[in-house]
């Protein structure tokens, strides 16, 4: 009952928070419609609807849970993200690979056993990794003018990226690129109306998860929450 209580508070709160900036929305919506249909606009709160957990919530413009996390806490070597009845959509083992640094992270489809996190198969599965992500290493010779965050490769082994990730994950303003340099996905600060509803105001625990048609919503999510893991 907490759960649901808690769930349905957030949600009428952000829904109403939304539907008076509707038409921020519709710009969204009418700026890619000719890229085959709207943006799918989320709202991602960093927090678990379980009260003795940490994790994540996310929700569409509805005000429906579309995503959750659930129990984990530091720095976890697997994150699983689930739907709204909690079944596993992908799971993220952090990458087991000699002198390969930390932030790096192999991701797969639904649920895998517990002996993954290398480029070959999961024995215990059979699956192979879907991407691979892993975070930019700046230094002193490696110039940074568009504050690049982490790439994603579409098989672990290979070279070349497929995206590139850019921003700032603490100011929640973050743009997933493609290799031609479109914009894919982005998350971007919830914008709280005349200080809120009711009161509430948003701050970065409450942020927009931005999806551009042909971008699957789960790749999105779970690319945030990796990029939490990262630079949290």
């Amino acid at each position: 009952m907490k759960m649901l209580f808690c769930f349905n508070t957030f949600s009428r709160i952000v829904h109403e928070g939304e539907h008076d900036d509707k038409d921020h929305e519709q710009q969204y919506e009418v700026r890619d419609s000719h890229n085959g249909g709207a943006c799918t606009s989320l709202t991602v709160w960093r927090k678990s609807l379980l009260l003795s957990c940490n994790g994540f919530t996310v929700i569409d413009s509805k005000g429906n849970l579309i995503f959750r996390v659930d129990n984990y806490t530091g720095r976890p070597q697997e994150i699983v993200l689930m739907d709204a009845s909690g079944k596993s959509v992908l799971t993220m083992h952090r990458r087991k690979k000699l002198g390969m640094m930390a932030s790096s992270w192999l991701v797969y489809e639904g649920e895998v056993g517990e002996d993954c996190g290398r480029e070959r198969r999961c024995s215990s599965t059979s699956k192979r990794p879907i991407f691979s992500i892993r975070k930019h290493t700046c230094n002193i010779l490696n110039w940074n003018p568009q504050h690049v965050l982490a790439y994603i490769y579409s098989n672990a082994s290979d070279k070349r990226y497929a995206y590139v990730i850019e921003g700032s994950y603490k100011h929640r303003s973050c743009k997933v690129l493609d290799e031609f340099r479109k914009v894919v996905a982005e998350t971007r600060k919830k914008e709280a109306i005349n200080g809120g509803v009711g009161g509430v105001t948003f701050g970065a625990e409450v942020f927009q998860l931005i999806v551009y048609p042909g971008f699957e919503p789960g790749v999105a999510m779970a690319l945030v929450l990796l990029l939490d893991q990262m630079f949290s």
